[in-house]
């Protein structure tokens, strides 16, 4: 199925949307070079503004991350509107399987629907499991609680996982199959990849990929009080229950989280507005007094400075008018790689031959949990079925590219690197999942290659830059946004998920540490 797009507006203006203020908006996004993929902008049902940053596309699904909890409660409304389920119901009585591994079953009988819904089932989850294990059942019951359900807010990916398995048990269909015929297909949206747990249920609280237009059309329903195109899609009822506030958010260093939490929505200090809110800043911002919605895809792991950034003009963008149409800033594209010279005599020795990475290497790294892969830590950190253990590397090379081939575990992909200064866009497999890469190469003198491969359908790039010594060859990996700049954002937040202010602070050091270990130095041999 193709996707079918959203209605355009012709200008603006004609929308309602003030291109002075979004000027205004941009400009700070371009100025504080703020990882944003895409933008959309709509009104009145139809997109006034969108914008895509290179090599980033429209057609290309994007990972969600949290957004997908978002999905996830949209499948338990229609549950609900349908008799299956009701938010009264306890968890229990629909997994009985889950008394068997639960210590506290005085505890566990009082947990509903509605506390998974609202972050308050009162579980101290270990966001550090190895999903690869694929139990995470079984992990849900043998957490301990810190608190009863409903006494405090702690949000957490268990709860919505444990919401995408109930929705399996009453329908009898996985999310997707259920969502398909109910939200999928009525809003043009092909059917959707989304990370499941290896026995058949999704994630729920993240893994769902979705193009800007897709993610658009959801959000748009939303705003529109359950309707797309003049038919009742979700139940407004259900878009009610979903967009209230159910529980008070605690303090936080940003403002956007403390203003209540709906199910499975944050809520803004902006009167009305609500958000659909995935990590590296994938956000639904819903504005339905003003019938309208912002959509932004992103790799910026500091979301609040995103947030910041657009709602210093919100609802500004709604309210104000302009005289002349102003034009709008664009976003910096993604630079490949630039041409260099190339080196004849190293690339016909290395041409056809493989470099090993011995296996005591690989084992090492993939007992820290984090093998190393060619898709960087962000795609893989949640996955059943994680990738990585980069090895039978070769390389072959051709007037303006080269193919680089590399295996990781029992997959094996090959690209196409652009040698010219122009990316070549690629797909491959890892980890069971499709993506869709940008790659460019480039001799940095006359004994090192440096490589780069984007995944379009995610937030990271892998940069890896091999230099080669006879049959010695070194493998540097690194990621952009880097892992130190990613362990910046975790440490903090990882700290305040621990009830001990020291453990809380060695787990911070812990994770500053982890960031230098998850890329080591490779030494490979050519054979």
């Amino acid at each position: 199925m193709q996707e079918l797009k959203l209605p355009r507006a012709q200008s603006l203006q004609e929308a309602g949307v003030s291109s002075a203020v979004l000027a205004k908006m941009m400009q700070r996004i371009v100025n504080e070079k703020l990882e944003m993929h895409s933008i959309m902008v709509l009104r009145g049902g139809k997109v006034a503004y969108e914008q895509f940053r290179a090599p980033y596309q429209p057609w290309i699904p994007h990972v969600m991350f949290s957004v997908s909890k978002s999905i996830t409660a949209t499948a338990v409304g229609f549950c609900v509107d349908e008799g299956l389920l009701k938010v009264t119901d306890r968890v229990a009585e629909h997994l009985p399987e889950l008394h068997e591994h639960e210590a506290d079953n005085a505890m566990l009988n009082k947990l509903t629907v509605h506390h998974l819904l609202s972050m308050s089932s009162g579980k101290e989850v270990n966001i550090l499991a190895d999903k690869t294990r694929k139990q995470w059942l079984r992990d849900f019951a043998e957490y301990k609680w810190k608190a009863a359900p409903g006494e405090e807010f702690s949000y957490n990916n268990e709860n919505t996982y444990i919401l995408s398995v109930l929705v399996q048990r009453v329908s009898g269909q996985c999310m997707v199959d259920y969502l398909t015929p109910r939200l999928f297909a009525p809003l043009g949206i092909p059917r959707p990849f989304w990370e499941n747990d290896g026995c058949g249920a999704e994630a729920g609280g993240w893994g769902i990929y979705l193009t800007t237009e897709s993610f658009a059309k959801i959000a748009l329903c939303y705003t529109q009080n359950g309707m797309f195109a003049n038919r009742q899609i979700i139940p407004a009822e259900w878009v009610q229950q979903l967009s209230a506030v159910h529980i008070d958010t605690p303090p936080a260093d940003s403002q956007h989280d403390v203003n209540g939490y709906g199910y499975c929505v944050w809520h803004s200090a902006v009167p009305g507005c609500y958000r659909m809110d995935g990590m590296f800043s994938q956000f639904a911002l819903i504005f339905p007094e003003y019938d309208a919605c912002v959509i932004t895809t992103g790799g910026e792991i500091y979301s609040k400075k995103m947030l910041d950034a657009l709602f210093e003009y919100l609802p500004a963008l709604f309210t104000e008018t302009d005289s002349d149409p102003v034009a709008i800033p664009q976003l910096r594209a993604y630079p490949p790689l630039h041409q260099s010279a190339r080196c004849p005599s190293l690339e016909e020795k290395l041409d056809g031959r493989t470099i090993f990475f011995p296996a005591l290497m690989q084992q090492t790294i993939k007992a820290a949990g984090f093998p190393l892969s060619v898709m960087p830590l962000a795609v893989f950190f949640m996955s059943a079925d994680k990738a990585g253990g980069i090895d039978k590397v070769r390389f072959q090379f051709e007037h303006d590219a080269v193919k680089f081939s590399w295996s990781e575990g029992k997959e094996r992909n090959t690209v196409l690197c652009g040698l010219d200064g122009r990316a070549r866009k690629c797909k491959i497999t890892l980890g069971g999942i499709e993506f869709i890469v940008s790659c460019t190469a480039a001799w940095e003198g006359a004994d090192k290659l440096h490589v780069r491969i984007r995944p379009l359908n995610s937030v990271s790039e892998r940069r890896m830059v091999f230099v080669f010594s006879g049959k010695r060859v070194r493998m540097v990996p690194r990621s952009s946004p880097s892992l130190d700049h990613m362990s910046g954002y975790a440490a903090p937040m990882l700290s305040t998920m621990l009830p001990n202010e020291t453990m809380g602070k060695l787990m911070a050091d812990s994770v500053r540490r982890l960031a230098s270990l998850l890329e080591p130095l490779h030494i490979g041999f050519l054979r």
